[in-house]
């Protein structure tokens, strides 16, 4: 009996993909710089706005009235860029992910200055989201100009993985994300075909990371060598139990977000979220402050010195703070919080049964909040093992994210649209 079978795509040649290999270059390179150049500053002001300036006004460093003073202070800044300057810092932080359309490029200054002061002020964001619209931005723009026969999502799609690669310091991330994206968009040529410029941008720029600042997703977690069926068991539990935080946080989100923008003002909306924050951090203390990676790494260096209970503590204190900061308009990313949440979330779970290793306990826990709140499942498996360093743990996450997925798949996540209500 006759089956029809759709044609496969045609192959593109070696001479459609050469001539795209200098633009992934110089976008891997620009990217890579624009990140690490942000990031670089804002430690340096990190460093001056709690370390030296409250050093040299003899209050203590984190302090309950300094946490409070900066934070506030940050919305009070964040929320004049906002207003005042040309191109108001981009669109809504809420209805931010990893990618999406290209901002006129008058936009990227204000979003590049309010992004300094949210990552150097404590606001419990990451560079992720505000970065990657800027490169975005800019490349698409540059790129029109320069070499208008090229299409415009071909920039899109360059910046956004050049930009992952720099962020996560290797080119697999930016693999999994555009393999996802691309698997539901179609145009000519195979799956490898449509990721080969965007792999050698995200090969650059990570790269380009690497040899300049050496960053690493290694927390110093012992590795799992031999996992049973222990292993499985807790890995399942706590990913599930990670991916019902995440929807908590998921339905919140949108309630939350309201209730700010009935403030209407953003020099309204920043400072009383700000404050807010400062509040949390109070309530937290310094560990859940900032964009979260080095502060996992603080944790994770002290593993079994932490109750259960004061674990429990730092992750729904984080989880308030990211709702708090990506609702009143901070800008920002929200996979550097959550791996926070996660990490805290699976040394709990693993101080109340410390029969759990703790390289399971972690990666499960950060692969069930990523997997609620991001929805990019690649990225949540990839997240998670990276943590643990340990090619051993990647069978165990697999199984892992099926019954948590099973809880996430069809629920809200972590992002509005445009009305903002909650994706799914």
């Amino acid at each position: 009996m006759a089956t029809d079978h759709a044609p496969p795509p045609p192959e593109a040649s070696a001479r459609a993909l050469l001539p795209l290999i200098l633009p992934a270059l110089i976008v891997g390179v620009g990217a890579s710089l624009l990140f690490l150049g942000v990031s670089t500053l804002a430690e340096e002001f990190e460093h001056v706005l709690w370390n030296d300036l409250p050093d040299a006004l003899g209050i203590g460093d984190y302090s309950s009235l300094w946490i409070i003073t900066v934070l506030t202070t940050t919305g009070i800044v964040v929320g004049l860029i906002v207003w005042k300057t040309p191109g108001h810092a981009g669109p809504d932080p809420a209805e931010g992910g990893l990618g999406g359309p290209a901002q006129p490029p008058g936009v990227v200054p204000s979003l590049l200055l309010a992004t300094f002061f949210v990552l150097a002020g404590g606001v419990s964001l990451g560079p992720e989201f505000p970065i990657i619209a800027s490169n975005i931005a800019l490349f698409y723009w540059l790129g029109r100009k320069a070499a208008p026969a090229v299409p415009g999502a071909a920039w899109i799609a360059l910046a956004s993985a050049a930009t992952i690669g720099a962020l996560f310091g290797t080119p697999v991330a930016a693999a999994l994300v555009l393999s996802e994206a691309l698997t539901h968009q179609p145009g000519p040529g195979s799956l490898w075909d449509r990721l080969f410029a965007p792999l050698v941008a995200a090969g650059t720029g990570a790269l380009t990371t690497q040899l300049i600042s050496e960053p690493s997703f290694d927390v110093g977690l012992p590795p799992l060598t031999d996992p049973g069926y222990g292993d499985l068991l807790a890995a399942m539990v706590i990913a599930s139990l990670a991916a019902v935080l995440g929807l908590v946080a998921g339905y919140l989100f949108p309630y939350v977000h309201t209730a700010f923008r009935r403030l209407k003002h953003p020099l309204v909306m920043l400072p009383v979220g700000g404050l807010a924050l400062g509040l949390l951090g109070v309530l937290g203390g310094q560990l859940t402050l900032f964009k979260g990676l080095t502060e996992t790494k603080e944790l994770t260096a002290s593993v079994g010195s932490w109750s259960s209970g004061e674990l429990m503590k730092l992750a729904l204190v984080k989880v308030l703070a990211l709702l708090v900061a990506s609702s009143c308009g901070f800008p920002g990313g929200r996979i550097f919080p959550a791996v926070f949440i996660g990490t805290a979330f699976g040394l709990s779970a693993q101080a109340l049964v410390p029969e759990v290793h703790p390289a399971v306990a972690v990666s499960a826990a950060v692969l069930g909040i990523l997997l609620a709140t991001t929805r990019q499942g690649w990225i949540s498996l990839f997240t998670g093992a990276a943590l643990a360093s340990s090619p051993a743990i990647l069978a165990v996450l697999c199984l892992a994210s099926l019954p948590a997925w099973l809880i996430v798949t069809g629920r809200p996540m972590l992002e509005l649209d445009h009305e903002g209500h909650s994706l799914r």
